[in-house]
């Protein structure tokens, strides 16, 4: 369970979110531990199963990073060159501790950088073996409309800007809820070299 000191500043739909986090320097800091992630494992662009390719560029750290293709969705422990993801950096599993309210460690920090025009459609997160556990979800960078709804595709939605710094807590009634990205506000952010928006998502997943 969240400490009431740690209470979030707003729920949406089930989800819960702490505006303005981590601090500017924490910030900086860990956009250069995320960088150190993506020297060691280069971002790469992922196909969906219907064959489209997805706008954002992905990497990760862990046990676990996400793979997609034709074959369809899972969980893959090495990198598409082959060698193994990098550690999940420790100020990035500071912030797990502090909310995501689980025990257990995470298996996957999830690197989604969004450029100029990349988005993230509704989906679920329901490649992992026990529902129980949270996602969590921290944005560095520039703004982004996030979007969520109910468990079901057509179920209402409702959205608010999130800026960097924020966390996320995707959990209980809400962990298969559909989410998503509508748009950037592009230069919104001076944090990372060229512009653009790093989310890092945190999963259990085995």
């Amino acid at each position: 369970m969240i400490a009431p000191e740690l209470s979030p500043t707003l729920t949406l739909n089930g989800v819960h979110v702490w505006k303005g986090w981590l601090t500017p320097d924490a910030q900086a800091s860990m956009a250069a531990d995320i960088a150190q992630v993506a020297e060691a494992a280069p971002p790469f662009r992922l196909t969906t199963r219907w064959g489209r390719q997805m706008s954002v560029e992905m990497t990760a750290a862990g046990r676990y990073g996400w793979f997609s293709d034709r074959r369809g969705y899972r969980y893959v422990d090495r990198h598409p060159q082959g060698t193994e993801w990098p550690p999940i950096p420790a100020s990035v599993l500071a912030v797990w501790r502090e909310l995501a309210g689980t025990e257990r460690q995470p298996d996957c920090c999830l690197v989604n950088r969004y450029r100029e025009g990349a988005r993230m459609g509704l989906h679920q997160d329901r490649d992992e073996s026990d529902f129980t556990q949270p996602v969590l979800s921290i944005s560095l960078g520039d703004d982004a409309l996030f979007r969520v709804g109910g468990t079901e595709r057509g179920d209402p939605t409702r959205s608010v800007w999130i800026g960097s710094g924020d966390v996320l807590r995707i959990a209980g009634a809400a962990r298969l809820a559909f989410h998503g990205v509508d748009r950037t506000r592009f230069g919104s952010s001076s944090l990372l070299p060229g512009g653009g928006r790093i989310n890092l998502t945190l999963r259990v997943v085995d």
